[in-house]
C-alpha cells in the first residue's frame, strides 16, 4: 500500500463505534449463553418482550406494533413470529377489522419461557454491567438519548432508501 491510511481516532480504544461494537459482541455472547437453554435467540426474546409490554395495554397487539416497539424490520419480525408460533410460544390470528394485520398473543407456554428468559437475561445484564454500579442510570439515559437522536436522524434521511 503506497499511501498511509488516516484515521480520526489514533487508537481503536479512542473510537466509540469500535468500543460499542466490541462491547455489543461480548454482551451478545453472554445473552446467547443464557437464552440457548430456553431455545430462544435474542431476537426472539426481544420480540416476545415487545409483545408482553404491548399486551399490557391492548389485547389486540399486531405484528406492526411489535416491529415498531422493537425497532425491527417488519419482514424479519414476521419470519421470527412464524418461528415462535411453530415453537408454540405465540398464536397469530386474523385481525377482526384489518385483513392485512395479524393479532399476536402469548401462549401459556410462551409466558412460562418468557418469564424464565427475563429472569436469566436481567441477571446476566446486571452481571455484565456491574462495573457501572451507580452510574448505570446515567449510562441508560445516555443510551436512550443516543437511540432517540439517531432514530430521528435515520428516519428523516435517505440512508436506507
Amino acid at each position: 500500500m503506497s499511501k498511509k491510511i488516516e484515521f480520526h481516532f489514533k487508537r481503536p480504544e479512542e473510537s466509540p463505534g469500535y468500543l460499542l461494537g466490541q462491547l455489543t459482541m461480548l454482551w451478545q455472547r453472554k445473552q446467547k449463553r443464557v437464552l440457548d437453554p430456553l431455545d430462544l435467540t435474542h431476537t426472539q426474546f426481544q420480540l416476545l418482550c415487545a409483545l408482553a409490554w404491548l399486551s399490557r395495554e391492548s389485547n389486540q397487539v399486531t405484528q406492526v406494533e411489535i416491529a415498531n416497539q422493537s425497532n425491527a424490520d417488519r419482514m424479519m419480525v414476521s419470519k421470527v413470529l412464524r418461528t415462535l408460533e411453530e415453537k408454540k410460544f405465540i398464536t397469530r390470528q386474523e385481525h377482526p377489522k384489518d385483513t392485512r394485520a395479524k393479532i399476536i398473543k402469548l401462549t401459556q407456554e410462551g409466558e412460562i419461557v418468557l418469564q424464565k428468559a427475563i429472569i436469566s437475561v436481567e441477571t446476566a445484564d446486571l452481571d455484565f454491567f456491574k462495573k457501572l454500579s451507580t452510574d448505570l442510570t446515567t449510562f441508560n439515559s445516555t443510551m436512550v438519548a443516543l437511540i432517540e437522536q439517531n432514530t430521528n436522524e435515520i428516519s428523516n434521511s435517505n440512508w436506507l432508501n
